[in-house]
């Protein structure tokens, strides 16, 4: 497999919805498992698969509670809300206040292909909901408001010349 790694804010692939997977195959298995090892070496909680620049819907998470991935994850119900500040593995040094249900139930599938369903709250609610965001090519920055908006401006703008400069590089 190739070489990944945490695609930044200005990556194309970080806007593009993923596509499901339709089947579940040793590959499939090694993604997940680098996705586990990118992720804890990155210190993040949780990783969407765009992330590192594949476009399929598969998530992992890990709030200390030991890992686990989802396949074509899918939320079915959401209660609660509340906001709280939120950073991003692409989105480094940017902390966005985002409002989240507090409560959720996911369904997906798991490595093995089995269905599974996941009722999650707090924390873990929070992480499958910002990685499933990240399936659909929404990121934090767009729950900010207008004043955080322009407060960031600058910053996006330095990690987008940032992408361009290192895709101008590897040609």
């Amino acid at each position: 497999m190739k070489s990944l790694f945490v695609r930044i804010f200005g990556d194309s692939v970080l806007r593009k919805k993923a596509s499901s997977v339709s089947k579940i195959t040793l590959e499939t298995r090694e993604l997940v498992s680098q996705m586990t090892n990118i992720m804890h070496e990155n210190k993040g909680v949780g990783l969407a698969a765009p992330q590192i620049g594949i476009s399929e819907r598969i998530i992992i998470a890990d709030i200390g509670k030991g890992h686990f991935a989802i396949i074509n994850p899918e939320i079915r119900t959401k209660e609660g809300g509340d906001v709280e500040e939120e950073g991003c593995l692409s989105i480094p040094g940017i902390i966005v206040e985002v409002k989240r249900a507090q409560r959720i139930l996911v369904s997906g599938l798991d490595i093995h292909g089995e269905i599974i369903k996941i009722k999650a709250s707090h924390l873990m609610a929070r992480v499958l909901q910002h990685e499933i965001d990240h399936l659909n090519g929404i990121l934090i920055v767009d729950y900010a408001d207008s004043q955080k908006k322009e407060k960031i401006k600058g910053k996006l703008k330095k990690l987008k010349r940032k992408v361009a400069r290192d895709k101008r590089n590897l040609c």
